[in-house]
């Protein structure tokens, strides 16, 4: 219905007209002293009459201060109901946890803040430009993080409430470099399973099993409609929202036994209580960031990965952690030096059978790390926001009522042994799970590449635990035309798709999720092969092989690759060594002269939709280490090439 242009310039209200221009302001004064007039800033002093007019109590703004950082996004009625939709479920509820951990603060005598930088949703972003913006978001969310806890002068802690794939890791990047002050991490949860229906990742694939006939209209409306069974939480399977979660309590930034708690239940919102006691009894005992996050916490964070198999996003996130808290980033050798000592030993969704929800309750990461530490794979003499060493609460956790409980719930509830959840080293070996990541490179990957060897089906996997596969190469530059071949049957068991001109010069590095969870849940594409200088989360299957550097229009040989080519894919899951080549007649070095002969194709060039702000974050991270470097603004080496030119 068409609105009249009288109903928006005047709501025919005359009451509205009754405007005052002077009002008495707060009662009472504030408790100031000489000295504070004296000496203190202005501005500490003008903020205390900003609080007093916002309705704090004038005599109590001596108190501490503590500032609440979230991604919260959305508006909901006093009663959840939707005034406004947030991008998301993952930062729909957070508001909950921000209410519960001020109220705590504020029981304590101190005073809380709270500022918000919302975060976009990779799941409604998969198949769209929308996604050209999503990782350079991270960077950017971290600055305003950064940027809002330095102008709260007077704040004496922080805490950070963040859920998803791009708010945590830039929540994190932003606590991570506050290395003078107290601050904790307060994870926003996951959602739960439909009771009868499909998990946020595979019901992503319902557009192309429709098209291969395989879900009917009217199933697919169904199961898209219950797949987020609950208004709050990251998504239930282990993608880079819960692997985040899960990586930020491995560092030692948030409490014990608080990644993958399920959104709005009273479990949860505890945590965020617990938090705020925590981070008050930081900053009393005079315990930073600094104190807590350092080169032995990083080590422990890449361990937890490794066993939980999870998102390869990480490959980028936790060396950006790093390098914001000023440690040694991470890099490729690392990685591969820890993965050969641990196979995956959580049975998660998109891996296993069981949602992140039933991880927690099977023990979470405190329980995989008792299977760590007994392996003599841990450092546990490292500090956590608890403001005990690591060590200290395994000890606790083995033998708390917490554990006991949950595990017994998990039991009785829902039928599920906590052990089929999370097990072993020595049954994950028996059971066939293999290390999480390998790193091939090739003469279509010299700079290297990644794959989530863990995810490939066992069925298409030798004896000897090794994927080889040869065959005929199916060239796209766009997502969109790589998933229309998919759903138009143009794709057969087989083929190897090679997508280019998707890394941060072309796309902005964007996550080709919409095709990897279509060939995971289509019976032919176990058979089908990835190769791409985009990135993947945690749903891939196949092999899917990505971050392939370098990029296509960084002069990348995956741009010269022409349809029809053969390339051969070797990956060793055991010893986590792998090769991605273009073969001629069968030759590795008849590939190598062929791409040495080939040009570089004129007509590669990023997507016309690229945003600016993308392009010029692709070049500065480009600077700064790229994406092995983990995507970073690296002020210095940028300043220090812009001085050269």
């Amino acid at each position: 219905m068409a609105t009249s242009l009288s109903r928006i310039l005047d709501s025919g209200d005359a009451s509205l007209y009754d405007v005052r221009s002077k009002a008495p302001g707060p009662r009472g004064s504030l408790p100031l002293t000489p000295e504070m007039l004296l000496e203190r800033p202005s501005g500490d002093l003008f903020g205390w009459a900003q609080s007093a007019a916002m309705g704090w109590e004038p005599s109590a703004l001596g108190a501490r201060e503590f500032l609440i950082l979230s991604t919260h996004g959305g508006i909901r009625a006093a009663d959840g109901t939707p005034v406004a939709l947030g991008y998301h479920t993952g930062h729909w509820e957070v508001g909950l946890l921000m209410d519960a951990a001020a109220k705590e603060l504020k029981a304590l005598g101190a005073i809380p803040f709270a500022g918000y930088c919302t975060d976009p949703c990779d799941g409604r972003s998969q198949g769209t430009a929308a996604m050209y913006d999503s990782l350079a978001f991270r960077n950017d969310a971290a600055s305003v993080f950064r940027r809002l806890i330095r102008s709260l002068p007077t704040r004496r802690g922080v805490m950070g409430v963040a859920t998803c794939d791009k708010g945590l890791p830039a929540m994190m990047m932003a606590l991570a470099a506050s290395r003078d002050l107290p601050c904790i991490l307060v994870p926003g949860g996951v959602t739960l399973l439909a009771e009868k229906g499909e998990d946020a990742g595979k019901v992503q694939s319902v557009g192309a099993r429709f098209a291969h006939k395989k879900v009917s209209l009217e199933a697919a409306s169904e199961l898209l409609c219950r797949a987020c069974a609950t208004p709050g939480g990251g998504c239930q399977f282990l993608g880079t929202a819960a692997t985040s979660q899960v990586v930020g309590e491995a560092l030692g930034m948030s409490l014990t036994h608080s990644a993958l708690s399920p959104s709005g239940h009273p479990i949860w919102t505890d945590m965020a209580r617990r938090s705020a006691r925590a981070l008050a009894a930081l900053e009393s005992a005079g315990i930073a960031m600094g104190n807590i996050l350092t080169d032995a916490s990083v080590r422990n964070a890449i361990v937890v990965h490794a066993a939980f198999g999870g998102s390869t996003n990480l490959i980028m996130h936790l060396p950006a952690i790093a390098f914001a808290a000023g440690l040694k980033r991470p890099g490729v050798d690392d990685w591969t030096r820890i993965n050969r000592q641990i196979p995956r030993l959580v049975d998660s969704l998109p891996n296993g059978p069981y949602p992140t929800v039933q991880v927690f309750l099977a023990g979470g990461v405190p329980e995989v790390m008792l299977h760590l530490r007994r392996a003599g794979l841990l450092e546990t003499d490292v500090l956590t926001v608890s403001g005990e060493k690591l060590g200290a609460m395994l000890d606790w956790w083995e033998q708390s009522e917490r554990r006991a409980a949950l595990r017994k719930v998990l039991r009785e509830r829902d039928g599920v042994d906590p052990d089929d959840v999370i097990m072993s080293p020595d049954r994950a070996w028996f059971a066939g799970f293999t290390p999480t990541v390998t790193f091939p490179k090739g003469n279509l990957a010299p700079s290297g590449s990644v794959i989530k060897s863990t995810a490939i089906d066992p069925a298409v996997v030798g004896g000897d635990c090794v994927f080889r596969r040869i065959g005929p190469a199916r060239v796209f530059r766009t997502e969109h035309a790589a998933i229309a071949a998919i759903k138009s049957g143009a794709i057969r068991a087989g083929d190897i798709i090679v997508l280019m001109c998707r890394g941060p010069l072309g796309s902005g590095m964007e996550e080709i999720f919409e095709i990897t969870v279509a060939l995971r849940y289509l019976d032919f594409g176990r058979h089908v092969s990835v190769i791409t200088d985009a990135r993947f989360s945690g749903v891939s299957t196949g092999a899917c092989i990505g971050h392939v550097t370098p990029e296509a229009l960084a002069g990348g040989p995956i741009g010269k690759v022409r349809e029809g080519d053969t390339i051969e894919i070797v990956i060793d899951r055991a010893r986590l060594e792998g090769s991605v080549n273009l073969v001629v007649e069968g030759s590795v070095e008849k590939g190598n002269q062929a791409l040495a002969e080939r040009p570089v194709p004129s007509d590669l060039a990023p997507d016309p939709d690229l945003p600016p702000e993308t392009r010029l974050w692709a070049a500065l991270q480009d600077a700064s280490g790229g994406t092995w470097g983990g995507c970073v603004f690296d002020v210095n080496e940028i300043a220090k090439r812009l001085a050269t030119r």
